[in-house]
C-alpha cells in the first residue's frame, strides 16, 4: 500500500540525496562500460524506483538535489526540496541530518544507487533507532547505502575517505570511538559498475 503522506510534521524523517539527472554527469563509472545515454537511462530507473520506495515510508521526506531543484516527477507535496551545501559528501550529509533532527526524533538518509533497497529496509532502520544511536546499511564495496541516527554525530563525517573501501570500516571504528551502539542492517549493492546492474539491477529496463 502507498502512503504517500504530505509534509506534515512526523517522528521520523527520511533524507534522500540524488544527482539531477544530466547526460555525462550520472553513473560514470557505468558508463565506462554501457556509454552516457544508456547510464543516463540506467540512473533514471533507479530514480523512479526510489521515488516508489520512499513513498511507501511513513516519515517527512526530504529530497536533496546535487546542482538545482527542479519542478519534476518528485512531487513538492511529498517531497521538501532542498540543495545539497557545498563541500565534500561528509558536508552534505551532516548538513542534512542537522536539518532534519531539528525537526524529528530521528533521521535516516539513502541515495538513489541501490536498487535492492525496499520500503520495508528503511523501516527497519526507524525502528531500530527506537533502541540504537546509529543504523548503518552496508554495501558490498565497502561503503554504505544507509545511514541513521537520533541525534547529530558530526564525526562520523570528518575525514572520511569517501568513495572508497574504507568508509564503512572507518565508520564503524568512528563509532567504536564514540561509544555509540550500532545496528547493522543487510548487506546490499550499490550499482556502480555493469556486472551490479546485471546481477542487482531491475528487470523493467
Amino acid at each position: 500500500m502507498m502512503i504517500q503522506r504530505s509534509l506534515r510534521k512526523h517522528k521520523y524523517s527520511l533524507l534522500v540525496f540524488i544527482k539531477n539527472p544530466e547526460k555525462g554527469k550520472v553513473k560514470t563509472r557505468l558508463a565506462q562500460s554501457v556509454g552516457d545515454d544508456k547510464a543516463l537511462e540506467i540512473y533514471k530507473r533507479l530514480l523512479q524506483h526510489t521515488r516508489k520506495i520512499t513513498l511507501q515510508v511513513d516519515a517527512s521526506r526530504y529530497l536533496f538535489y546535487s546542482q538545482e531543484i527542479k519542478e519534476d516527477d518528485w512531487s513538492s507535496t511529498m517531497f521538501n526540496k532542498k540543495l545539497q551545501i557545498q563541500g565534500d559528501l561528509g558536508d552534505k550529509m551532516n548538513h542534512a541530518f542537522s536539518v532534519a533532527l531539528k525537526e524529528s526524533s530521528a533521521a535516516v538518509i539513502i541515495g538513489s544507487d541501490c536498487a535492492q533497497l525496499d520500503a520495508v529496509i528503511i523501516q527497519e532502520a526507524f525502528q531500530m533507532l527506537e533502541s540504537h544511536d546509529v543504523v548503518i546499511g552496508p554495501t558490498l564495496d565497502g561503503g554504505y547505502y544507509l545511514l541513521g541516527m537520533r541525534a547529530l554525530h558530526t564525526k562520523l563525517f570528518i575525514d572520511m575517505p569517501w568513495s572508497t573501501s574504507e568508509v564503512y570500516r572507518k565508520t564503524k571504528q568512528c563509532l567504536k570511538d564514540e561509544n555509540l551502539s550500532m545496528f547493522e542492517l543487510q548487506t546490499l549493492s550499490d550499482i556502480d559498475y555493469i556486472e551490479d546492474w546485471n546481477r542487482y539491477g531491475l528487470d523493467d529496463i
